[in-house]
């Protein structure tokens, strides 16, 4: 059958965890699936933070790990260049714009550090860069990928990116390209 049941997580598993991160300095919980649904992913597709992965490489079904990541192991540390300076114009006019905003562009997220009259700068790196990450993951299951999520670099089914053609027999799924551009929304 697709998807044998497979015992350790390594490259080109699926695996399905619940997980609690926190910052060790303060205790304070950053993100937790234990209110919802576990997080499945395709593991060595660089899905998940490096740390991450490499901690839980060897665990199986029902197997609880902690560790901590320095920044290098998780999200990295800031990077100047990762700042802009960014005409107030390429803003619309109406648009309130206030310091320590979110926003997205389609570099990614951003958030306003400073602002002036002509220019807005903006910050790139990611929030959680230059942060000490702790992690209490519970492994909930453990199977291996089938040809088709390793080609396309992400889980298919429940959990996991639901492609037309895994919704009905009928027809192509357009919604899966062959230049692996099927993550997109349904």
């Amino acid at each position: 059958t697709v998807g044998d049941i497979m015992t350790k997580i390594d490259a080109n598993t699926v695996a399905t965890v619940h997980y609690t991160g926190t910052f060790p300095d303060s205790g304070e919980m950053f993100d937790t699936s234990r209110q919802g649904e576990p997080l499945t992913f395709l593991v060595g597709h660089r899905q998940m933070i490096p740390g991450f992965e490499r901690e839980i490489m060897g665990a199986e079904a029902g197997e609880t790990r902690s560790f901590t990541l320095e920044p290098e192991d998780a999200y990295g540390h800031p990077s100047d260049a990762l700042i802009q300076e960014v005409p107030r114009s390429m803003f619309p006019a109406d648009m309130p714009i206030d310091l320590g905003m979110m926003l997205m562009s389609d570099a990614g997220p951003f958030r306003i550090i400073a602002i002036t009259d002509t220019n807005i700068k903006c910050d790139f790196n990611p929030q959680m860069a230059g942060k000490i990450l702790h992690f209490d993951v519970e492994v909930v299951g453990v199977r291996s990928a089938d040809e088709s999520e390793i080609s396309h670099g992400h889980v298919h089914g429940p959990g996991g990116v639901q492609h037309e053609s895994e919704k009905s027999t009928e027809g192509s799924n357009p919604s899966c390209n062959i230049d692996k551009s099927c993550c997109g929304s349904d």
